[in-house]
Protein backbone atom coordinates (compact mmCIF):
# COMPACT_ATOMS: atom_id res chain seq x y z
CA UNK A 1 0.00 0.00 0.00
CA UNK A 2 1.22 3.67 -0.99
CA UNK A 3 2.58 5.66 2.33
CA UNK A 4 -0.58 7.66 3.54
CA UNK A 5 -2.06 10.68 3.16
CA UNK A 6 -0.50 13.69 4.80
CA UNK A 7 -3.48 15.94 6.13
CA UNK A 8 -2.43 19.79 6.00
CA UNK A 9 -3.99 21.01 8.78
CA UNK A 10 -2.36 24.54 8.98
CA UNK A 11 -3.78 24.83 5.25
CA UNK A 12 -7.31 23.44 6.64
CA UNK A 13 -7.16 25.84 9.45
CA UNK A 14 -6.29 29.05 6.96
CA UNK A 15 -9.38 28.50 5.15
CA UNK A 16 -11.79 28.42 7.77
CA UNK A 17 -10.41 31.29 9.19
CA UNK A 18 -11.06 33.04 5.98
CA UNK A 19 -14.67 31.55 5.82
CA UNK A 20 -15.02 32.97 9.51
CA UNK A 21 -13.95 36.32 8.27
CA UNK A 22 -16.66 36.16 5.71
CA UNK A 23 -19.28 35.33 7.74
CA UNK A 24 -18.14 38.17 10.24
CA UNK A 25 -18.01 40.78 7.55
CA UNK A 26 -21.50 39.88 7.09
CA UNK A 27 -23.28 40.20 10.73
CA UNK A 28 -20.88 43.38 10.31
CA UNK A 29 -22.86 44.62 7.13
CA UNK A 30 -26.16 43.15 7.69
CA UNK A 31 -26.84 43.59 11.32
CA UNK A 32 -24.24 46.05 12.93
CA UNK A 33 -22.41 43.08 14.84
CA UNK A 34 -18.53 42.44 15.49
CA UNK A 35 -18.47 39.17 17.62
CA UNK A 36 -15.53 39.54 20.16
CA UNK A 37 -13.61 37.49 21.92
CA UNK A 38 -12.08 38.23 25.79
CA UNK A 39 -9.18 35.98 26.43
CA UNK A 40 -7.73 35.78 30.24
CA UNK A 41 -4.12 34.87 31.18
CA UNK A 42 -3.29 34.58 34.79
CA UNK A 43 0.41 34.14 35.83
CA UNK A 44 3.41 34.28 32.93
CA UNK A 45 3.59 30.65 31.59
CA UNK A 46 5.53 30.73 28.15
CA UNK A 47 3.45 28.20 26.45
CA UNK A 48 0.01 30.06 27.45
CA UNK A 49 1.43 33.60 26.08
CA UNK A 50 2.30 32.52 22.75
CA UNK A 51 -0.68 31.18 22.56
CA UNK A 52 -2.70 34.20 23.87
CA UNK A 53 -0.50 36.21 21.02
CA UNK A 54 -1.66 34.14 18.26
CA UNK A 55 -5.13 33.98 19.34
CA UNK A 56 -5.39 37.71 19.17
CA UNK A 57 -3.50 38.25 16.18
CA UNK A 58 -6.07 35.51 14.77
CA UNK A 59 -9.01 36.98 16.32
CA UNK A 60 -8.32 40.80 14.73
CA UNK A 61 -7.52 39.26 11.56
CA UNK A 62 -10.79 37.64 11.00
CA UNK A 63 -12.29 41.11 11.81
CA UNK A 64 -13.33 40.46 15.31
CA UNK A 65 -12.84 42.29 18.40
CA UNK A 66 -10.25 41.00 20.98
CA UNK A 67 -10.18 41.86 24.43
CA UNK A 68 -6.83 40.55 26.30
CA UNK A 69 -6.87 40.47 30.28
CA UNK A 70 -2.80 39.58 31.67
CA UNK A 71 -2.84 39.42 35.28
CA UNK A 72 0.20 38.42 37.67
CA UNK A 73 0.76 34.97 38.86
CA UNK A 74 0.01 35.99 42.59
CA UNK A 75 -3.58 36.97 41.25
CA UNK A 76 -6.30 35.46 43.58
CA UNK A 77 -9.25 33.26 43.17
CA UNK A 78 -11.63 36.15 44.46
CA UNK A 79 -9.96 38.55 41.88
CA UNK A 80 -10.05 36.11 38.74
CA UNK A 81 -13.91 35.00 39.85
CA UNK A 82 -14.81 39.18 39.81
CA UNK A 83 -13.37 39.92 36.62
CA UNK A 84 -15.05 36.80 34.81
CA UNK A 85 -18.39 38.04 36.21
CA UNK A 86 -17.72 42.09 34.48
CA UNK A 87 -17.15 39.82 31.36
CA UNK A 88 -20.21 38.29 31.83
CA UNK A 89 -21.80 41.26 31.76
CA UNK A 90 -20.15 42.61 28.94
CA UNK A 91 -22.23 42.77 25.55
CA UNK A 92 -19.34 43.47 23.86
CA UNK A 93 -17.52 39.97 24.86
CA UNK A 94 -19.52 37.11 23.27
CA UNK A 95 -16.48 34.28 23.88
CA UNK A 96 -14.78 34.33 27.26
CA UNK A 97 -11.76 31.92 27.51
CA UNK A 98 -9.74 31.38 30.49
CA UNK A 99 -5.96 30.21 29.63
CA UNK A 100 -4.82 26.94 31.24
CA UNK A 101 -2.99 26.23 33.24
CA UNK A 102 -4.10 28.42 35.98
CA UNK A 103 -2.03 29.17 39.26
CA UNK A 104 -1.94 26.52 42.21
CA UNK A 105 -4.06 29.51 44.31
CA UNK A 106 -6.77 28.64 41.61
CA UNK A 107 -8.97 26.10 41.78
CA UNK A 108 -9.82 25.62 37.65
CA UNK A 109 -13.07 24.40 38.06
CA UNK A 110 -14.61 26.89 40.20
CA UNK A 111 -13.23 29.64 37.42
CA UNK A 112 -14.89 27.48 34.53
CA UNK A 113 -18.31 27.40 36.12
CA UNK A 114 -17.99 31.13 36.95
CA UNK A 115 -18.31 31.45 32.44
CA UNK A 116 -21.30 31.94 31.27
CA UNK A 117 -22.08 29.10 29.26
CA UNK A 118 -23.74 31.26 26.78
CA UNK A 119 -19.93 32.69 26.41
CA UNK A 120 -17.73 29.04 27.16
CA UNK A 121 -16.31 29.37 23.52
CA UNK A 122 -13.98 26.57 25.04
CA UNK A 123 -16.93 24.24 25.69
CA UNK A 124 -15.78 23.13 29.07
CA UNK A 125 -18.51 24.46 31.15
CA UNK A 126 -20.33 21.20 32.29
CA UNK A 127 -23.99 22.86 30.91
CA UNK A 128 -21.86 22.30 27.37
CA UNK A 129 -20.58 19.23 28.69
CA UNK A 130 -24.34 18.00 29.31
CA UNK A 131 -25.56 19.20 26.18
CA UNK A 132 -23.14 17.08 24.06
CA UNK A 133 -23.02 14.13 26.17
CA UNK A 134 -27.29 14.41 25.32
CA UNK A 135 -26.76 15.24 21.84
CA UNK A 136 -28.51 19.02 22.17
CA UNK A 137 -26.45 21.96 20.54
CA UNK A 138 -24.30 23.76 22.20
CA UNK A 139 -20.47 24.80 22.14
CA UNK A 140 -18.33 22.47 22.10
CA UNK A 141 -14.39 21.90 22.83
CA UNK A 142 -12.22 23.75 19.69
CA UNK A 143 -9.94 20.50 19.44
CA UNK A 144 -12.29 17.55 19.14
CA UNK A 145 -14.34 19.28 16.52
CA UNK A 146 -11.19 20.91 14.30
CA UNK A 147 -10.92 16.76 14.34
CA UNK A 148 -13.99 15.96 13.28
CA UNK A 149 -13.91 18.97 10.47
CA UNK A 150 -10.59 17.19 9.77
CA UNK A 151 -12.30 13.49 9.41
CA UNK A 152 -15.49 14.82 7.44
CA UNK A 153 -13.00 16.43 5.16
CA UNK A 154 -11.75 13.11 4.12
CA UNK A 155 -14.36 10.62 4.68
CA UNK A 156 -17.20 12.60 3.77
CA UNK A 157 -20.14 14.52 6.03
CA UNK A 158 -21.66 10.82 6.57
CA UNK A 159 -19.84 8.44 8.78
CA UNK A 160 -22.70 6.41 9.96
CA UNK A 161 -21.22 2.63 11.09
CA UNK A 162 -17.79 3.60 11.03
CA UNK A 163 -15.84 2.31 13.94
CA UNK A 164 -13.97 4.89 15.84
CA UNK A 165 -11.39 4.49 18.77
CA UNK A 166 -10.52 7.50 20.61
CA UNK A 167 -7.44 7.01 22.82
CA UNK A 168 -8.05 9.22 25.88
CA UNK A 169 -10.33 9.99 27.75
CA UNK A 170 -10.28 13.63 29.15
CA UNK A 171 -12.79 15.81 29.48
CA UNK A 172 -10.88 17.98 27.05
CA UNK A 173 -10.19 16.26 24.27
CA UNK A 174 -11.10 12.12 24.95
CA UNK A 175 -14.92 12.61 25.96
CA UNK A 176 -16.19 15.22 23.63
CA UNK A 177 -14.31 13.84 20.93
CA UNK A 178 -16.13 10.34 21.47
CA UNK A 179 -19.99 12.09 21.80
CA UNK A 180 -19.32 13.81 18.63
CA UNK A 181 -18.46 10.54 16.50
CA UNK A 182 -21.62 8.92 18.13
CA UNK A 183 -23.27 11.86 17.31
CA UNK A 184 -21.98 11.42 13.55
CA UNK A 185 -23.75 7.53 14.03
CA UNK A 186 -19.77 6.12 14.45
CA UNK A 187 -19.62 3.11 16.55
CA UNK A 188 -17.56 4.16 18.98
CA UNK A 189 -14.72 3.13 21.25
CA UNK A 190 -13.12 5.16 24.25
CA UNK A 191 -10.00 3.21 24.98
CA UNK A 192 -7.44 4.40 27.96
CA UNK A 193 -4.27 2.73 30.32
CA UNK A 194 -6.22 0.17 31.63
CA UNK A 195 -8.15 -0.97 28.55
CA UNK A 196 -7.05 -4.64 27.50
CA UNK A 197 -5.75 -5.55 24.35
CA UNK A 198 -5.19 -2.12 23.07
CA UNK A 199 -3.42 -2.76 19.61
CA UNK A 200 -6.15 -5.12 18.84
CA UNK A 201 -8.69 -2.37 19.94
CA UNK A 202 -7.26 -0.44 17.44
CA UNK A 203 -6.86 -2.58 14.53
CA UNK A 204 -10.54 -2.81 14.06
CA UNK A 205 -10.76 1.07 13.60
CA UNK A 206 -11.69 2.81 10.33
CA UNK A 207 -11.42 6.18 12.37
CA UNK A 208 -8.58 6.51 15.30
CA UNK A 209 -7.86 9.00 17.54
CA UNK A 210 -5.38 9.08 19.52
CA UNK A 211 -5.02 11.44 22.32
CA UNK A 212 -2.77 10.42 25.38
CA UNK A 213 0.28 12.35 26.02
CA UNK A 214 2.85 9.79 25.20
CA UNK A 215 5.14 10.38 22.48
CA UNK A 216 5.30 7.29 19.26
CA UNK A 217 2.74 5.29 21.71
CA UNK A 218 0.72 4.04 18.50
CA UNK A 219 3.02 2.00 16.45
CA UNK A 220 2.40 1.22 12.87
CA UNK A 221 1.13 -2.46 13.22
CA UNK A 222 -1.51 -0.90 15.54
CA UNK A 223 -3.67 0.92 12.56
CA UNK A 224 -6.05 -0.59 10.29
CA UNK A 225 -5.27 -0.62 6.80
CA UNK A 226 -6.84 2.94 4.79
CA UNK A 227 -7.97 3.99 8.36
CA UNK A 228 -7.62 7.66 9.37
CA UNK A 229 -5.23 8.45 11.96
CA UNK A 230 -5.91 11.90 14.03
CA UNK A 231 -2.79 12.55 16.45
CA UNK A 232 -3.95 14.92 18.83
CA UNK A 233 -0.92 14.34 20.76
CA UNK A 234 1.95 17.05 21.26
CA UNK A 235 5.27 15.81 23.27
CA UNK A 236 8.76 16.57 23.34
CA UNK A 237 11.33 14.57 22.83
CA UNK A 238 14.00 13.98 25.43
CA UNK A 239 17.05 16.59 24.36
CA UNK A 240 19.80 14.98 22.16
CA UNK A 241 23.42 15.84 22.43
CA UNK A 242 23.23 18.97 21.56
CA UNK A 243 20.61 19.73 23.87
CA UNK A 244 17.59 19.68 21.46
CA UNK A 245 14.21 18.38 21.65
CA UNK A 246 11.72 17.84 18.75
CA UNK A 247 7.84 17.86 18.99
CA UNK A 248 6.28 13.99 18.73
CA UNK A 249 2.84 13.05 18.75
CA UNK A 250 1.16 9.75 20.69
CA UNK A 251 1.64 8.20 17.14
CA UNK A 252 4.69 6.69 15.26
CA UNK A 253 4.38 8.63 12.32
CA UNK A 254 6.63 6.47 10.30
CA UNK A 255 5.20 3.46 10.86
CA UNK A 256 1.69 4.49 10.62
CA UNK A 257 1.96 6.65 7.46
CA UNK A 258 2.76 3.28 5.81
CA UNK A 259 -0.36 1.52 6.45
CA UNK A 260 -2.80 4.46 7.09
CA UNK A 261 -4.97 5.85 4.82
CA UNK A 262 -4.62 9.33 5.61
CA UNK A 263 -2.84 11.08 8.96
CA UNK A 264 -2.64 14.25 10.54
CA UNK A 265 1.75 14.71 10.78
CA UNK A 266 2.40 16.95 14.67
CA UNK A 267 3.25 19.63 14.53
CA UNK A 268 1.03 21.10 11.10
CA UNK A 269 -1.91 18.79 11.80
CA UNK A 270 -4.47 19.04 14.44
CA UNK A 271 -2.83 22.24 16.44
CA UNK A 272 -3.62 24.88 13.83
CA UNK A 273 -7.71 23.87 13.95
CA UNK A 274 -7.94 24.68 17.43
CA UNK A 275 -7.54 28.50 17.10
CA UNK A 276 -9.81 28.45 14.06
CA UNK A 277 -12.38 26.37 15.73
CA UNK A 278 -12.30 28.63 18.67
CA UNK A 279 -12.52 31.72 16.40
CA UNK A 280 -15.94 29.95 14.83
CA UNK A 281 -17.25 29.29 18.62
CA UNK A 282 -16.84 33.03 19.10
CA UNK A 283 -19.22 33.73 15.68
CA UNK A 284 -21.54 30.74 17.09
CA UNK A 285 -21.60 32.22 20.24
CA UNK A 286 -22.38 35.89 19.16
CA UNK A 287 -25.17 35.03 16.90
CA UNK A 288 -26.83 32.83 19.61
CA UNK A 289 -26.34 35.79 22.30
CA UNK A 290 -28.41 38.56 19.22
CA UNK A 291 -30.93 35.81 18.59
CA UNK A 292 -29.17 35.19 15.14
CA UNK A 293 -29.04 32.46 12.73
CA UNK A 294 -26.20 30.55 13.17
CA UNK A 295 -23.83 30.69 10.02
CA UNK A 296 -22.66 27.55 8.37
CA UNK A 297 -18.68 28.04 8.38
Amino acid sequence: MADAKIIDGKAFAQGLRRRVADQVKILKEDHSLTPGLAVVLVGEDPASQIYVRSKNKMTVEAGMKSFEHRLPAETSQKELLTLIEGLNSDPDAHGILVQLPLPDQIDKQVVLAKIDPAKDVDGFHIFNAGKLATGSSGLVPCTPLGCLMIIKEQLGDDLSGKRALVIGRSNIVGKPMAALLLREHCTVTVAHSRTADLPGEAQRADILVAAVGRANMVKGDWVKEGAIVIDVGMNRSPPDAEGKSKLAGDVDFDEAREVAGAITPVPGGVGPMTIACLLQNTVTAACAQNELDVPEI
